[in-house]
């Protein structure tokens, strides 16, 4: 048996990876911190169900004790789970620290302690694969390009912390380098999902791919390497 956890489950790009890695016959955990939601997300796709709260090293703690009982071992992690705090004007100017913490909080200290509570899951499996749901926004060498289409979103604590996860990716690949551990990190692309009001031009499904492709990758498959469709984005 294959087993994955993916945080943030019960809706959007997260709901897609598990419905997609569910279709492929892994035991993929809807991970969400909303029991009710959680439940009747992972009841619509007929997955388990933990409560994982990325915030709450108790909660991550808790989920990995759950999955051992049940599993023995996890295979497959996606930290998925993410947030934004929507501002009139987010530029570094006219955003507070508060601002800055709260979303760190969730996109950054949430991957790590989620990744550390599961990380003896994963060193028992055969070959464990760690998905960071990362984005576009999150590559200094497009913010910094003048002809770049993402030059005017200068949302600086959303980006930055999505290149704190990208470097925190290729920290972990560092440290798992002579394992059968893969880490990368997924650019899914502007997807239409509560973070930005459904604004995006591309579905959950589409956004979710990447993230599939990277949780099932070959022995022979990246490590390290931060991923779209298309291929590789630049750092």
């Amino acid at each position: 048996m294959t087993t994955a956890l993916i945080t943030g489950a019960n809706k959007g790009i997260g709901f897609e990876i598990a419905r997609q890695l569910g279709e492929r016959g892994i035991t993929a955990i809807v991970g969400a911190r909303d029991e009710e939601r959680g439940r009747a997300a992972a009841e619509r796709l007929g997955l388990p169900y933990v409560l994982v709260d990325v915030t709450d090293p108790g909660s991550a703690q808790a989920a990995a004790k759950w999955i051992e009982q049940e599993y023995g071992a996890l295979d497959i992690l996606v930290n998925n789970a993410g947030i934004t705090v929507w501002q009139e004007d987010a530029s570094p100017s006219a955003t507070s620290a508060d601002v800055l913490r709260q979303v760190y909080e969730v996109n950054v200290f949430g991957v790590m302690t989620v990744t550390n509570a599961m990380l003896p899951l994963l060193r028992r499996a055969p070959a464990g694969r760690i998905v960071n749901m990362s984005s576009e926004l999150g590559s200094i060498a497009m913010a910094i390009d003048p002809e770049s289409p993402f030059w005017p979103l200068n949302l600086v604590a959303y980006n930055s912390s999505k290149a704190a996860l990208n470097m925190i990716t290729v920290s972990y690949a560092k440290e798992l380098w002579d394992t059968p551990i893969k880490v990368n990190a997924a650019n899914p692309g502007y997807c239409a999902t509560d973070l930005n009001g459904h604004t995006g031009f591309r579905t959950a499904e589409q956004g979710a791919a990447i993230a599939v492709r990277l949780a099932t990758l070959d022995d022979d498959g990246p490590s390290g390497a931060y991923l779209q469709d298309e291929g590789t984005l630049p750092w």
